[in-house]
């Protein structure tokens, strides 16, 4: 989803603001009590990705975890990531990519409109979740050596 249809998807659960974060060691988004803030000064694509994150925040996370020196901070900061991997990509949107005739990293992270770092970081969760490949409707997706979708016949 780009960022506009994220904000249209989650703008009447939550208000989403643009704004300067750069005071707050150097974050691109914070999730409080139904409020999204933005870093402002990101393209596009790179605010979905944050956005999609911080509608996880809103969907699983619970109290202050800011502080990443805690172990229940970092899952739940985990599980909110996750949360914006499956909103942003998932394993349909990497079988719609390769319909579309993605035929590489960079062209599917064009097509899902998601930078190639979050959609690196997608496809590593998914190989430590799947392993080195996952099957799905009549596709199996390739983790590893790099991504890659063929159909069964």
């Amino acid at each position: 989803m780009t960022y506009e249809e994220l904000q249209r998807k989650y703008g009447d659960e939550l208000c989403i603001t643009e704004t300067d974060l750069s005071n707050v060691n150097g974050l691109k988004g914070l999730y409080v009590d139904g409020c999204v803030a933005i870093e402002k000064n990101m393209m596009l694509k790179e605010k979905g990705c944050v956005l999609a994150e911080e509608v996880g925040h809103h969907l699983t996370s619970v109290g202050d975890i800011l502080m990443q020196d805690n172990t229940n901070n970092r899952r739940q900061e985990r599980k909110a990531r996750i949360v914006g991997y499956n909103i942003q990509i998932g394993l349909y949107g990497l079988i719609n990519a390769y319909k579309a005739g993605c035929k590489n990293s960079y062209e599917v992270a064009e097509y899902l409109d998601v930078t190639e770092a979050f959609l690196q970081d997608a496809v590593k969760y998914y190989k430590d979740k799947y392993g080195l490949l996952a099957k799905v409707d009549g596709y199996i997706i390739y983790f590893e050596p790099s991504l890659g979708v063929m159909e069964m016949i």
